[in-house]
């Protein structure tokens, strides 16, 4: 809960507009939403998750649902803020060039970090990481004891 509330607000610096990839349970949608940004669109490719997304949409009009692989989507905007949370995703690694050509002038990135140490397996050239201690009851989906936050400012 805290690595995907301290995510939102890294990425909704200025409220502006939100790129979400991979909604997964909603967690860290609802702390962007909670940061009142100006847009809030969201790439999802199960269907099962994209029928949870669409009823949580519902009544949030600045959200924007786009179905699919966000590495083959087209049409996509520039966005103030980018987070990827994907599960096994192939194409992870395309994720830096894909990032920097969404991204805002002053934009901010971030990505699940699933190491158990800092490590930049995007090789972003502004990043630092921050560490955030999780408790054996937030333990359930990590064996992480510290998860590192990426940070990459432009």
């Amino acid at each position: 809960d805290d690595i995907m509330k301290k995510s939102a607000e890294f990425i909704c610096h200025n409220k502006g507009d939100i790129l979400e990839i991979g909604f997964g349970m909603g967690i860290c949608a609802d702390y962007i939403q909670a940061q009142g940004v100006n847009s809030h669109t969201i790439v999802e490719i199960h269907p099962q998750i994209i029928d949870k997304l669409k009823i949580w949409a519902e009544d949030k009009s600045n959200v924007t649902i786009v179905e699919g692989d966000w590495n083959s989507i087209e049409g996509l905007s520039t966005y103030d803020g980018i987070f990827l949370d994907t599960f096994g995703d192939d194409n992870f690694f395309n994720f830096k060039d894909f990032a920097l050509s969404k991204v805002k002038d002053g934009g901010k990135i971030t990505y699940w970090n699933n190491f158990e140490e800092e490590r930049n397996e995007h090789s972003f050239d502004s990043i630092s990481f921050e560490q955030i201690p999780i408790s054996s009851d937030e333990n359930s989906y990590t064996e992480l004891s510290t998860y590192y936050i990426p940070k990459v400012e432009l």
